[in-house]
């Protein structure tokens, strides 16, 4: 490091839904605008050999250095939820950051921590530098988020029973049904943890969020100039950044699906994930199933061991084997007898993971049946390809209803997943519509203009290249 660098430290919190984006933020504010950063990943004994090997892919441009997250067995029961068990986790980690930050030879001179590190903002206090929060998730996500306190004191009853859309300032209403998980239900522990939360986020110095100017022009806009709003995050700057994603890389090596794309007609495959954390029920991944083998249309479907309810139960442990109690683990003991010889000859189901960004962007694929976490909808989007909506935790339905009513770049079930099981008539017909019919050449066209967009946004004086150097710029402001 150089007495010109800025030195930036980058908390995140456990998982690779956060971990990814922090990872590819700090790759960028190294590569394009020279600064120094050092990745702080806060790692679970349930580190996957996955994410191992991804913090150790990052080690060229970056410092990384992990911290091992708390045990919180005695304070967090284990069927907390998860916003609850990060939490307190990256709460009762705060002294090994501390430590950490304490004995770096050159201290960092900013502190961007994930929406789970709030409260190491003491860190940032004690050491007299900046914190800055970034918002792995999108605009109108952050509008709701951060308004929540004020909604907190203004609605009576349970958000998911009033009959008007809530109204966020300047933004988009957000429908009762679409609130992300912890403001399902106010009488659980889980709510009080997220307001708490949304009251740190706010005392950031600024907001980083992982979007882009002409994606959500009016999210963004309130974020900015709603008084309203502004005044709920003390009239902090707000900087997009995004879209923070990998970036699909042609010399990467072949494997088995990519060998097997290969081999396919171009646009006809639809591929199928929930992503690094998300599960169905045994019930619907049966439908599921039928409904790809009725569609009669080439798939690959990353198959995640099933959960009898839970749908983000694989958040904490990313990666691991096994299946539900009395759920034999491997594909062929939870999807439907004969389905894997019935459909070899258009399909391929792989265990756990898949190489996403590469899959994405093969000629091939002609739609993502997706969860809609935040980063997946954006490699979705950034590779020019439609989707089938399927949310299942998180803030995912509002994702999901951004994805179908404002960008129209997706379809979705009629009933959510997360209240009905999708049966297999629907599956297969919505899967038909995207591969053959005209509403997905539609949806086709709309992807590929956002695909442009998105990459105008990220090049060399782009509105979020200009973005970020703002970014720079303030925080040499802040510190001289």
């Amino acid at each position: 490091m150089t007495s010109k660098q800025l030195h930036v430290a980058i908390i995140s919190s456990p998982g690779i839904g956060h971990l990814l984006p922090v990872l590819l933020l700090g790759h960028r504010l190294a590569t394009h605008h020279n600064l120094h950063v050092t990745i702080l990943p806060v790692i679970t004994t349930a580190t996957s050999p996955a994410l191992s090997q991804l913090l150790t892919s990052f080690t060229t441009n970056l410092s990384v250095i992990q911290i091992p997250a708390a045990d919180i067995s005695s304070i967090s029961p284990p069927d907390a939820s998860i916003v609850t068990q990060l939490c307190v986790m990256m709460r009762e980690t705060i002294p090994a950051i501390r430590t950490t930050v304490s004995s770096m030879a050159s201290r960092p001179h900013v502190l961007i921590g994930d929406i789970f590190a709030t409260e190491s903002w003491v860190i940032a206090e004690e050491f007299g530098i900046p914190k800055y929060v970034f918002v792995t998730g999108n605009a109108w996500f952050t509008g709701l988020f951060t308004y929540s306190p004020v909604l907190d004191m203004q609605i009576v009853g349970q958000y998911v029973d009033q009959k008007d859309p809530l109204e966020i300032p300047g933004c988009k209403p957000v429908r009762p049904e679409d609130v992300v998980d912890p403001m399902l239900n106010r009488d659980h522990e889980t709510y009080g943890v997220y307001i708490k939360q949304a009251i740190g986020v706010a005392l950031a110095d600024g907001m980083l969020i992982n979007t882009w100017e002409d994606l959500e022009p009016q999210s963004l806009d309130a974020l900015r100039t709603n008084e309203i709003l502004r005044s709920v995050i003390n009239h902090k700057p707000v900087y997009t950044v995004g879209p923070v994603i990998k970036r699909h890389e042609s010399h990467v090596l072949k494997n088995e699906v990519v060998e097997w794309l290969d081999k396919q007609p171009e646009r006809s495959v639809i591929y199928v994930s929930f992503g690094s954390g998300g599960t169905i029920s045994v019930e619907q991944m049966k439908e599921l199933a039928w409904g790809l083998e009725l569609s009669k249309q080439r798939f690959v479907w990353v198959v995640r061991p099933p959960t009898e309810q839970c749908s983000d139960g694989s958040f904490l442990k990313a990666g691991q084997s096994g299946g539900p109690d009395g759920c034999p683990s491997g594909p062929c003991g939870y999807l439907p007898q004969g389905f894997l010889t019935r459909t070899e000859k258009i399909g391929i189901v792989v265990s756990s993971w898949a190489p996403q960004v590469e899959i994405l962007n093969h000629r091939s694929v002609v739609g993502f049946l997706t969860h809609c976490g935040w980063n997946s909808t954006l490699e979705s989007i950034t590779s020019g390809v439609p989707m089938i909506a399927w949310p299942l935790y998180a803030e995912q339905k509002m994702n999901a209803t951004m994805l179908t009513e404002e960008l129209k770049v997706a379809v979705r079930p009629e009933v959510l997943p997360t209240k009905k099981v999708v049966g297999r008539e629907e599956v297969a017909r919505m899967v038909m519509d995207l591969v053959e019919g005209e509403e997905g050449k539609g949806m086709k066209v709309r992807v590929n203009i956002l695909k442009e967009d998105a990459k105008k946004a990220i090049s060399e004086n782009g509105s979020s290249y200009i973005s970020v150097c703002k970014f720079v710029e303030d925080c040499w402001s802040r510190i001289k």
